[in-house]
C-alpha cells in the first residue's frame, strides 16, 4: 500500500516562504516520479509541479515559476516544494501525488494522494 503524508503547511504572511514536505512508503521511490498539486475553496484541483525519477522537474502553473521549486531526497523517500514569494492566491491545500511511473508532464493522471496540508496566505 502506497502512503504518502504531508507536513509543512501553515498561516504566513504574503511574501513569506513555506516548505513543504511529502514522506512516501510502500514503492521503491527512487524509481518513480512525485508530483504536487493544490486545491483552493471552490476551485478545481490544479497541478503545480512534477519531478521525474531522475530529478527532471516540470511547473505546470504559470503562476509559481519562479517561486516555487520541487526537489526529492531519495535517500529520505521524501519530496519537497519550496515556496518562495508567497501570495494570498497561493491559498490553498497542497497534495502530495505519487504517479504509476518514472515521468511527470503535465498533463500526466494522477496517481495515489496524501491527505493534503493547508497553505494560507495572508495579504
Amino acid at each position: 500500500q502506497v502512503q504518502l503524508v504531508e507536513s509543512g503547511g501553515g498561516l504566513v504572511q504574503a511574501g513569506g516562504s513555506l516548505r513543504l514536505s511529502c514522506v512516501v512508503s510502500g514503492r521503491t521511490f527512487s524509481r518513480y516520479a512525485m508530483g504536487w498539486f493544490r486545491q483552493a475553496p471552490g476551485k478545481e484541483r490544479e497541478f503545480v509541479a512534477g519531478i521525474s525519477w531522475s530529478r527532471n522537474s516540470t511547473y505546470c502553473a504559470d503562476s509559481v515559476k519562479g517561486r516555487f521549486t520541487i526537489s526529492r531526497d531519495n535517500a529520505k523517500n521524501t519530496v519537497y516544494l519550496q515556496m518562495n514569494s508567497l501570495k494570498p492566491e497561493d491559498t490553498a491545500v497542497y497534495y502530495c501525488n505519487a504517479p504509476p511511473g518514472p515521468y511527470y508532464t503535465c498533463n500526466s493522471p494522477p496517481g495515489y494522494w496524501g491527505q493534503g496540508t493547508q497553505v494560507t496566505v495572508s495579504s
